[in-house]
């Protein structure tokens, strides 16, 4: 049995370079980065060089990005920042319903203390309109969050010309890109954006490393209390090694990023293209344009069986995918992401999420449509409603 690994929107292997560049940060320079001394000093030199890494790839200034814990702190410094810092302003918010549960959570929390928010709606492929958008702005609106690509169906959004809508209204955007660093280009001086939420495990850096990239000029408050790290906004011993592999897998991003989504879609394409000729009943969600969707993206509804059994038997062959987001694989219920674009329950069940990336090859694609149709077939002789109407 071999191992086939499909899940790379859930989360990606370090790759060996970002190993490499870490590995000193642990041993002869773990020095503290607020420390005079050499080893502090060499910590501060790896933390300045990997927030230029980052700063690199999308386009913005070193001075602009602030590292966190992870994307979802990103998120949450944001919502909770600009609804601090502009209460004088308004307490309107606008977002959508399919965004990651980092913000929506967020927003949620903060309806309960007073903030107004605006869950935009969507089109079945999972295209925020700009027309609705516009239409939502009102004179106490504060901030537009909007996620730059879906963790589950990979719908890429128009981010630049969402942004010009509220910036032409005097309202900051803030986008959550964590599923569209190192797969789409970004730039943030191109897009306008004000704020961008990132995480180094997406692309093939260290877990427990995200950042902030916050336009030169705005100001938000602190997040975390304590001390003068990342210009007094975040305090705290910085994860210094998390941060140099953030860095590299930043670096390689950048120089790879174009090779690497080419590989993503044309294995992607393959995947989608042997299910759809050897598994019947069977329903693409999102956009059909591979065009406008997360370039290794499939999310596929597979009738008359439940998703969670067909990941469990896949894993038995060694396959790894998912039936969503990572960050909701706990939780009771359909995917709110499915709910919005409006794919019955019935399919919603039944949906699965194919990510590919780096490290896929053709024989891995071979080997996951194999066992696929084995595990559909199995499943639909054993369920009582194969073929039962209202499937």
């Amino acid at each position: 049995m071999r191992n086939v690994y499909l899940d790379y929107s859930a989360t990606t292997p370090v790759k060996e370079e970002v190993l490499r560049e870490m590995i000193p940060y642990f041993t002869e320079k773990f020095g503290n980065p607020s420390s005079l001394y050499t080893p502090g000093l060499d910590a501060k030199d790896g933390l300045n060089k990997a927030r230029q890494q980052v700063a690199d790839l999308i386009n913005a200034e070193e001075r602009e990005i602030f590292f966190t814990s992870c994307g979802t702190e990103a998120d949450n410094w944001v919502i909770e920042g600009v609804a601090d810092a502009r209460r004088n302003k308004g307490n309107h918010i606008i977002t959508t319903k399919i965004e990651h549960h980092a913000i929506l959570h967020t927003c949620q929390y903060l309806e309960q203390h007073g903030v107004e928010v605006t869950y935009l709606d969507v089109d079945n492929e999972g295209f925020v309109s700009p027309a609705d958008l516009e239409a939502a702005i009102k004179d106490n609106t504060i901030l537009v969050s909007i996620m730059m690509v879906n963790n589950e169906v990979g719908t890429i959004q128009p981010i630049k010309e969402l942004a010009a809508i509220a910036r032409e209204h005097g309202v900051l955007f803030h986008t959550d890109a964590v599923q569209g660093l190192g797969n789409v280009p970004i730039d943030v001086k191109d897009l306008g954006v004000d704020f961008i939420s990132m995480s180094a495990h997406k692309i093939y850096g260290p877990k427990g490393i995200g950042a902030l990239y916050k336009r030169a000029g705005i100001n938000i408050p602190s997040f975390v209390h304590g001390g003068a790290q990342e210009k007094k906004k975040r305090a705290g011993t910085e994860n210094t090694a998390g941060i140099v592999g953030f860095g590299k897998a930043a670096e390689l991003a950048k120089r790879d990023l174009y090779e690497h989504a080419a590989h993503s879609d044309r294995l992607r394409r393959m995947l989608w293209e042997k299910i759809e000729a050897e598994i019947p009943d069977i329903t693409l969600n999102g956009p059909k344009d591979f065009t406008k969707r997360h370039p290794g993206n499939l999310n596929i509804a597979f009738s008359y069986v439940e998703g969670e059994s067909i990941i469990l038997l896949l894993d038995a062959a060694g396959i790894c995918a998912s039936t969503g987001s990572a960050c909701s694989s706990g939780s009771l219920g359909t995917s709110h992401v499915l709910d919005a674009i409006g794919v019955p329950i019935t399919k919603a069940n039944g949906t699965c999420r194919f990510t590919v990336g780096d490290m896929t090859t053709e024989d891995d694609i071979d080997y996951v449509v194999e066992n696929l149709k084995n595990v559909i077939a199995r499943l639909r002789e054993l369920s009582p409603v194969n073929g039962a109407e209202g499937w």
